[in-house]
């Protein structure tokens, strides 16, 4: 079998196809939406790299594949064609994020200031994944202006920058360089 070209040059002239086959122009919200969640899923990957908490490694993994739903769910027309399984984020994922986000919650000391992102690398790689996951939020959001889009990916992408506020005070701790606002 012969492999298949990376390119099909169908994207040439400034539009691509949705999962249904509509074809959109390349700045259409929903194409804004779903790459802005790749490159959060990129990012993810980066810290992940940087992390040493076995336990952290899977639950980043979790949201990576989830996150690959979020997307697949997003360039699908839910208007005309009902999602893919595999697309869909549960009330079960949502618990899962909040469970780790207490677990982790749990072992860090009372925060009474503003913090800064930084502290050390992998705490300022949770803070980037913290800032692009709101942007990612807020691009959902106007899709769902226009478009339906289901409450759980809303509140899932609603989660995620909580997940990584504690992260990045997590892995902060560890090293005692956690940074406050003056």
């Amino acid at each position: 079998m012969a492999k298949s070209l990376l390119y099909t040059k169908s994207g040439d002239k400034g539009k691509t196809s949705l999962v249904g086959g509509t074809r959109v122009k390349k700045t259409d919200i929903r194409l804004e939406a779903y790459g802005t969640i790749d490159e959060l899923n990129s990012f993810i990957g980066w810290l992940n790299c940087d992390v040493k908490d076995e336990e952290t490694n899977r639950f980043l993994s979790f949201l990576q594949h989830k996150l690959f739903a979020v997307g697949s769910y997003l360039a699908t027309e839910t208007e005309r064609i009902p999602p893919k399984a595999a697309s869909i984020i549960t009330d079960g994922d949502i618990e899962k994020i909040e469970k780790e986000i207490d677990r982790i919650d749990n072992n860090l000391p009372r925060l009474n200031r503003f913090i800064l992102p930084g502290g050390n690398e992998t705490a300022a790689r949770a803070h980037i994944c913290r800032t692009i996951s709101r942007r990612a939020e807020r691009n959902v959001y106007r899709v769902a202006e226009e478009l339906p889009v289901a409450d759980f990916v809303l509140i899932f992408l609603n989660r995620l920058s909580d997940y990584f506020f504690v992260l990045a005070r997590c892995e902060s701790n560890k090293t005692g360089k956690e940074i406050y606002w003056e």
